[in-house]
């Protein structure tokens, strides 16, 4: 198994519709002002954070539970920040859609931007031919607001290629998440 290179992912992307929007090159300005980067990198590819966020709240008094989950346990945000409350969590999606490859398994990994400010990115990995928006997941580790930028880098994305062809893919099982889109909540 072995990392796929800048020129892999600009062909996967490119002729096999692997992430959509896609940018070639690593973007560090837009309209002449500096954003958080994103696009391709030398081994992975930076992924943006669109405007739709679902913020925790405890408005509801609600139990979080995977197994019966409760939307009100969300209050949802849409616009160019998002803040996060101390101590608090958010979840967002990518601005780019994604079609993995059957011989390959996706990781996620946070910016150092956002490292370095106490903001936790988590993605579990997308497997292979899984396809949809990624929903992100924010966690703010600090006792302060917390600000999350939309349409600008937040995490990467590793791409890892398999010597041989996995006997089942996500597709083949029915994956639950599997085409989402939108900023998706838990499913059982």
């Amino acid at each position: 198994m072995s990392i796929k290179a800048d020129k892999w992912i600009r062909r996967m992307a490119l002729e096999h519709a692997m992430i959509e929007p896609f940018e070639r090159d690593q973007v560090r300005e837009v309209n002449g002002q500096r954003v958080i980067s994103f696009g391709t990198s030398s081994y992975g590819y930076d992924v943006r954070c669109a405007d739709e966020f679902k913020v925790f709240t405890n408005i509801h008094s609600a139990t979080v539970d995977p197994k019966h989950f409760d939307d009100k346990s969300f209050v949802d945000v849409k616009g160019d920040v998002c803040v996060i409350p101390p101590n608090s969590f958010a979840l967002a999606r990518t601005v780019e859609y994604f079609r993995i490859p059957r011989s390959v398994l996706t990781i996620c990994l946070g910016k150092s931007t956002y490292a370095r400010c106490g903001i936790i990115v988590n993605v579990t990995p997308l497997e292979p031919e899984w396809e949809g928006h990624v929903t992100l997941e924010f966690s703010n580790t600090t006792n302060l607001p917390a600000k999350i930028y939309a349409n600008e880098g937040v995490a990467q994305m590793l791409f890892l290629e398999s010597d041989e062809i996995c006997e089942t893919s996500y597709l083949d099982r029915g994956g639950k998440y599997q085409g989402q889109r939108g900023v998706t909540l838990p499913r059982t």
